[in-house]
């Protein structure tokens, strides 16, 4: 959906209507994408969007009210500045000189909502940028240079291979041994992202959007990008023995002053592949600094903020289209399923309680 026109006068957004759009578009995208999907009864070969819901609850046992996936999470709020280079790429209203608002959210994967952070779980950034008339863009990051999967079922059958088996703190070796032999796609990722050593916490790590995505100029010309997101600052060591130390820290770090990150787009060369986001390109790449993202407020999820944002990689605005990654399209079919089931059960405390975090 395009609506340009509404977009040649740059207005003033509020956070207020950034959370209102987010409600409007979210609930949009939860019965619309989630009815295609379910209706269509496929997301990969033999699999629909409950495959995945299945298997999450598989793994990781009931989780009601919260997220099938990156369960455990903090709201941030903060805005981004753009610095018009990035409308020699794209025509998205983001990218014009000038500030919008942006609300997200930092987890770690994994479905289990009060999971004690380790420094090598995954780390994750969503993040809703807001235009006027509600219109939005929305992305999931990860710390990784890669994915790990390139295909749907590359992902299901990753998530039943690291069930932890009881007792053992640890997925079934014999388990993960025959899924890695079966996906040396994986294989391949998992050594490269072994090769970066995690850093301290939130605050330094950089985010990248690994899929593959189209901006769209003004003259209709089509440029395949990845996006990263580099930390202007370090972050403080996690205090033993504490269960969510990872978060803790950020909750300090925040308090203490902004959090920014500068958005880099890197542009694919001819032959590099944009539909296998295991696969990176080349670090000689052209690459186009396009903004600051400023973080500045952080809030436990609750009614009303990035808690009841599905944070949809499909939700684009003029400017910016999907590449043929498959992952795209069952992103988005399972995260509209996630966001139906969990709005529908009940609701349990989040286990980061920023209010409780002593300085």
């Amino acid at each position: 959906m395009t609506n340009r026109s509404r977009w040649g006068t740059r207005t003033s957004v509020s956070r207020r209507s950034v959370l209102l759009g987010a409600g409007v578009v979210g609930a949009f995208l939860a019965v619309d994408l989630g009815a295609l999907a379910y209706a269509n009864k496929w997301v990969g070969p033999g699999m629909t969007p409950a495959t995945f819901l299945t298997g999450f609850r598989t793994v990781y046992g009931r989780q009601p009210g919260f997220r099938k996936n990156h369960a455990k999470g903090v709201v941030v709020t903060g805005h981004f500045d753009s610095n018009g280079h990035g409308q020699e790429l794209s025509r998205a209203a983001v990218f014009r000189p000038g500030r919008v608002p942006v609300t997200g959210r930092f987890s770690l994967a994994g479905g289990d909502a009060h999971m004690a952070d380790t420094p090598g779980a995954a780390r994750g950034l969503g993040l809703a940028f807001g235009f006027p008339d509600s219109w939005q863009w929305r992305t999931a990051m990860l710390n990784l240079p890669v994915f790990v999967d390139n295909s749907p079922q590359g992902f299901y059958d990753r998530l039943l291979a690291s069930k932890i088996v009881p007792g053992t703190g640890r997925p079934d070796p014999a388990a993960m041994k025959a899924f890695l032999a079966a996906h040396p796609e994986t294989a391949a990722a998992m050594a490269l992202v072994k090769k970066q050593s995690p850093t301290a916490g939130f605050g330094d790590s950089t985010f990248r959007g690994l899929n593959a995505f189209y901006f769209v100029d003004e003259s209709g010309a089509r440029s395949a990008v990845r996006w990263t997101f580099l930390p202007q600052q370090g972050a403080p060591a996690v205090r033993a023995g504490d269960i969510d130390g990872l978060f803790d820290a950020l909750v300090r770090q925040v308090r203490g002053g902004p959090l920014r990150w500068r958005m880099v787009v890197t542009v694919a060369a001819p032959g590099d592949p944009v539909h296998d986001a295991t696969l990176p390109w080349p670090d000689d790449r052209r690459t186009v600094e396009v903004g600051e993202l400023t973080l500045t407020g952080i809030e436990t999820e609750e009614p009303g903020n990035a808690r009841d944002i599905n944070f949809d990689p499909l939700t684009l605005p003029d400017g910016i289209e999907a590449s043929d990654d498959p992952l795209l399209s069952a992103r988005s079919a399972v995260y509209a399923a996630s966001y139906r089931q969990r709005t529908g059960e009940p609701k349990s405390p989040s286990a980061v309680q920023v209010q409780q975090v002593q300085p």
